[in-house]
């Protein structure tokens, strides 16, 4: 059973290149994933300092794999200073 998640990433003011740096290795790393079905990334068009994820996982089991990969934990430790606030995860699920 697919796993949804919608994460998201606020940069400090001014930090926002950076940052998006950041994702888009993470982005590219996350998606070679086994597990990995959709690992999206967007940006607020109003607001270009917030970042939203889209992902969805094979199973729970791969998601703890990727929350455990080195890109993940080099993201979470490198960008301390680029990031504004905590890192927002919402698990959902599809309406239909």
């Amino acid at each position: 059973m697919s796993i949804y998640l919608t994460a998201i990433i606020k940069s400090k003011p001014g930090k926002a290149e950076a940052l998006k740096t950041h994702l888009l290795e993470l982005v590219s790393h996350s998606k070679k994933e086994a597990a990995c079905i959709q690992y999206d990334l967007n940006q607020v068009e109003d607001d270009p300092n917030i970042y939203i994820f889209h992902e969805e996982w094979s199973d729970a089991a791969g998601l703890e794999l990727h929350n455990s990969q080195p890109h993940i934990q080099n993201f979470i430790n490198n960008t301390n200073d680029l990031r504004e606030g905590d890192i927002i995860i919402y698990k959902t699920q599809p309406v239909r």
